[in-house]
């Protein structure tokens, strides 16, 4: 546990260790701050990625009824449209996930640190002590 002193003037002086914490924590809060913007970032392409899945069924059923002439390019869209979004929505999918285990670790690290500092009540217009 951080201990303090007083300098000559009675002035509370916190050794070390709580500053140590202070920059942990604030380390973390930039760590959290990191993985809530790459979880965003995530399920944005998560989400286009099942548009580009979607537009690539449709298309895929557009091609198999006959909407295009014996054109190559739409069924390569669809069949790319498809499985481009197959493979960004997985691997979006699971950097999602290990950002939001990474997350409530940090956030639990987080709570213990600040769990760890002295805390006082500082005196006020109150006069508390």
């Amino acid at each position: 546990m951080a201990s303090r002193d007083e300098d000559a003037m009675g002035h509370r002086l916190f050794r070390m260790a709580d500053a140590d914490l202070r920059d942990q924590i604030e380390l973390l809060e930039a760590h959290i701050e990191d993985l809530a913007e790459t979880i965003e970032r995530c399920r944005k392409l998560i989400l286009v990625s099942k548009v580009a899945m979607a537009a690539g069924a449709i298309l895929l059923a557009a091609v198999t009824l006959g909407a295009f002439a014996s054109s190559p390019l739409p069924l390569i869209l669809a069949i790319t449209g498809i499985l481009g979004g197959v493979v960004v929505l997985g691997s979006n999918t699971t950097t999602a996930d290990a950002a939001r285990a990474d997350l409530k670790a940090a956030e639990a690290r987080r709570a213990e640190l600040i769990g760890m500092i002295e805390l006082q009540v500082v005196g006020g217009r109150f006069g508390l002590h």
